[in-house]
């Protein structure tokens, strides 16, 4: 999925219309065959493959700028304590799949989970969340295309202290045009290749990136601190649950997976791999530049065609991203204001929400922040531990009982309180 931010995760999340392939690895089969057609299922390479597709985003560029905050060595604790939450609360959706099997057979997404669990109320939990989180992306979307534009191509000077007319809403502007085109047309399944081209972008910055991070410490060390403030915690908790956001994507991976016994393991470490990876980038980006550490980690790179050649190829990427990224919230949108119908006009509002949001807000880790710590809190946590105490909850001992309303507590907790801290950063931010 790319640095998409969520990397186009949500658009089956939810049992969405769109015809789209979330993860391109994945085999084309039909589910209905004989359970002895394994071979058309995922090997565990590919299962690996999927995982980091769904998982990898957008936000690992904020991850060098929120260690300026914490401070390299609770940012790196922090990052794994994040993965190793949502890899057990990914198993948890998966043993719920499984102990509902024999009564709900056809259980594929999230939302389907939701509402074999808990009803329709369950379904629509699931679909308010995702939509956020599909909205947020997009926003998010916006902010790294027009800071980077802005930075690249400083073509617009403005002296209005409004946010409407700053360079980076004049490029937010630009583009808009276009955008409701893109999101005009009903079915996007020719964009769906995109995952792929987003990836090998992804990895293709993430290693420019740290290139340079190594000339610039080399030619001039800064000054860092291994732990931050306390009060950094929670701002550097809501990027790091961004940044590993695919819960969506859980349960369509293991349903594909030909070896279920050992998809525990395989998420396991592929989640590890993406852990260890993330903390190398957020840390050399950090120690690189210090205190200099922008919220784009791109914008810190030197003038040069290559640096500016990968911020571009993520512009690209990210600019045609959105229009998939989209269609769940249209999906949504329609069947609740349009009868299921195809809406222009609903689906050109949406998209002018989603640019105004992107004005309004300064900073691109900050939102990162403020997401992570209200949706994917809520989506990543807390709905998998309510799922699972529900299904298991007569049956569990004491242990489990207390871990999943652990879970819930403390994730609402989290959700409310980093909720503020972010909405602070994002406030100090826009009157800095």
């Amino acid at each position: 999925m790319g640095f998409g931010m969520g990397n186009n995760n949500g658009a089956s999340s939810s049992s969405s219309r769109l015809d789209l392939d979330p993860a391109p690895l994945l085999p084309h089969h039909h589910h209905h065959g004989s359970r002895a057609e394994t071979g058309g299922l995922s090997s565990q390479p590919k299962t690996f493959a999927n995982v980091f597709i769904a998982v990898v985003g957008a936000g690992v560029l904020g991850l060098p700028y929120t260690f300026s905050h914490t401070g390299w060595a609770a940012g790196s604790l922090l990052l794994s304590a994040v993965a190793a939450l949502t890899f057990y609360c990914m198993m948890l959706l998966v043993a719920c799949r499984r102990r509902l099997a024999d009564e709900h057979p056809k259980i594929s997404s999230f939302g389907d989970l939701g509402d074999a669990v808990f009803g329709a109320h369950g379904r629509f939990a699931v679909d308010v969340m995702l939509v956020l989180s599909q909205v947020s992306f997009c926003v998010g979307y916006l902010i790294f295309i027009s800071n980077t534009m802005a930075h690249l191509y400083p073509v617009f000077s403005s002296s209005s202290s409004s946010a409407l007319l700053s360079p980076k809403a004049l490029f937010i502007w630009a583009m808009l045009p276009f955008q409701l085109g893109l999101n005009s047309i009903k079915t996007l399944t020719l964009l769906a290749p995109l995952s792929i081209f987003a990836d090998v972008v992804d990895l293709g910055a993430m290693g420019v990136v740290m290139g340079q991070d190594v000339a610039a410490w080399l030619a001039e060390p800064p000054a860092v601190v291994a732990f931050g403030g306390a009060g950094a915690l929670l701002y550097g908790l809501g990027v790091s649950v961004y940044a590993f956001e695919g819960i969506g994507m859980v349960l369509p991976l293991e349903a594909e997976a030909a070896d279920k016994k050992k998809f525990g393991l395989t998420l396991g470490l592929s989640m590890a791999f993406i852990g260890v990876m993330y903390g190398l980038f957020g840390v050399m980006g950090y120690v690189a530049f210090g205190d200099a550490t922008r919220d784009i980690i791109t914008t810190n790179l030197g003038a040069g065609w290559l640096s500016a050649a990968v911020q571009l190829g993520l512009c690209i990427n990210l600019f045609f991203t959105m229009p998939v990224m989209m269609n769940p919230v249209y999906e949504v949108a329609e069947r609740l204001l349009h009868g299921k119908r195809y809406c222009w006009w609903l689906r050109w509002a949406l998209v002018l929400v989603v640019g105004l949001s992107a004005m309004y807000v300064p900073n691109f880790t900050d939102f990162l922040a403020l997401v992570g710590s209200s949706v994917c809190v809520l989506l990543g946590f807390v709905l998998p531990a309510s799922f699972h105490l529900k299904v298991f909850g007569a049956e569990m001992p004491w242990p489990g009982l207390l871990s999943d309303l652990l879970l819930v507590v403390i994730g609402l907790a989290l959700a409310v309180f980093g909720t503020y801290t972010s909405l602070l950063h994002i406030f100090h931010s826009s009157t800095a």
